[in-house]
């Protein structure tokens, strides 16, 4: 059987202590430190991933046991399924991340508007940078 992954890099991280966090937690298996390339930039007071250049952001990789389920609610929270209004904020995706163990293709949520006057990430590290814009 193929796990399905998930890449995440911002309120959904292991480190982070938001309900989602928690909940994600409770219901996928922490992998462990991940990678991928792209860039983050402050939306709000959370951080928006996009996949462009060749910076590094740091962040967390999941298995997920119920993908369907997680996926479900995660489109929910991100805003990008199917009831909401396009366009939206976040589109989910697969991509090639830097898992632990080398790397592994994971779902990402990818930031889908324009990033002109957003602060960059410049760590590419959401939970090293102050968790606020």
């Amino acid at each position: 059987m193929v796990e399905t992954f998930l890449f995440v890099y911002g309120t959904l991280r292991a480190g982070f202590d938001g309900p989602m966090a928690r909940r994600l937690r409770r219901e996928a298996r922490h992998v462990g430190p991940a990678r991928a390339t792209g860039a983050l930039y402050w939306v709000a007071d959370y951080p928006g991933f996009v996949p462009e250049g060749d910076g590094r952001v740091a962040g967390d990789l999941f298995a997920l046991d119920n993908a369907a389920a997680t996926l479900g609610w995660l489109d929910l929270y991100e805003e990008c399924a199917p009831s909401f209004p396009a366009p939206h904020e976040y589109r989910r995706e697969r991509m090639a991340v830097a898992g632990p163990e080398g790397p592994v293709e994971a779902w990402v949520y990818v930031y889908a508007r324009a990033t002109a006057g957003l602060e960059r990430i410049i760590s590419g590290d959401f939970l090293s940078d102050g968790q606020s814009g």
